[in-house]
């Protein structure tokens, strides 16, 4: 029975990329970029506010979900903008709320735009083991830390023009392990354990109603696989997105649909489907989002893609 509650618990971590070394990520990151770099702060040139949720499908109880709310704008000084990002997460017995304020700084040039990221908050990080049912009393749960909060930073740079974008962060530049007096977390500085998140994009206009948006989203870590999502976007007269992306690394596939119902409102939808031995265990992911920019000064003509 054990062995049989840490395989569950450690398949459910390892399914959500959850724990502090492993960075979680939507398959529609390009629909809010502030989720995996904070120099992505200010980019819509407008005030933006954007929803996220995401929940697999497992065949038994613990099914991981993700929730974020975050909202960015330049002021009125356009070099500088400023954004914050909360966001909510569950697997198993375990639930993390995590709040971050970002910054940016950001550099104008003839042909695009560079932008300097910061970002500090902290995760609070709840453990209900008392909820695991045991055949045995076993210490490993009745005598766990269940609840923390983790103070971190992240940093990055971003930069865009009409055609192209590229950025690369490290989201989280504090690493933790559990003291060895087994009452609480510690911090500890290992670069090897830093998460690097690159990602990069063009636009190819094929008509005017029909463009091709390729982009790539690459996740590195000495102590983690890599990973590399390979994305495209056929946007068809700049309404309908349709999109597929390839995850190597986890060996999924993922269809993406997104409407721009006006000039200010997006609505994206995205189903995971997982091709490895882990499809025996999960169903499918499911995923939706929400960016609305308020006072859009784009005209209709010359739309932003990122």
């Amino acid at each position: 029975m054990k062995r049989i509650i840490y395989i569950i618990f450690f398949l459910l971590i390892s399914l959500t990329g959850l724990n502090a070394q492993n960075y979680p990520v939507y398959s529609q990151y390009l629909l809010d970029g502030l989720v995996i770099n904070p120099a992505y702060t200010g980019t819509a040139e407008a005030l933006a506010v954007s929803l996220s949720f995401r929940k697999k499908s497992l065949n038994f109880e613990g099914a991981p979900t993700m929730g974020t709310f975050s909202m960015h704008s330049p002021l009125k000084n356009d070099r500088i903008a400023l954004g914050m990002m909360a966001h909510y997460q569950t697997y198993g017995v375990t639930s993390k709320a995590s709040i971050f304020a970002q910054y940016a700084f950001r550099i104008k040039t003839n042909r695009g735009r560079w932008s300097l990221g910061l970002k500090a908050g902290a995760d609070m990080v709840n453990n209900d083991y008392y909820s695991v049912t045991t055949v045995d009393p076993d210490p490993e749960f009745t005598d766990a830390v269940s609840s923390y909060t983790l103070p971190n930073v992240g940093v990055g740079v971003y930069y865009s023009s009409q055609l192209f974008f590229a950025g690369l962060a490290v989201p989280e530049l504090f690493s933790y392990r559990e003291k060895s007096s087994n009452n609480g977390y510690e911090i500890y500085h290992d670069y090897e354990n830093y998460y690097f998140m690159g990602t990069a994009g063009g636009l190819f206009n094929f008509s005017r109603g029909l463009k091709f948006k390729p982009s790539t989203l690459v996740r590195y870590s000495l102590n983690n696989p890599l990973l590399i999502d390979l994305n495209g976007n056929f946007i068809i007269s700049d309404f309908l997105w349709l999109g597929f992306s390839w995850r190597l690394g986890e060996e999924v596939l993922v269809g993406i649909m997104e409407f721009q119902i006006n000039q200010q409102l997006r609505l994206g939808y995205a189903y995971e489907y997982n091709l490895s031995n882990l499809s025996t265990f999960v169903d499918g992911t499911h995923e939706v989002a929400l960016l609305f920019e308020f006072g859009k000064t784009v005209s209709a003509a010359n739309p932003r893609y990122f």
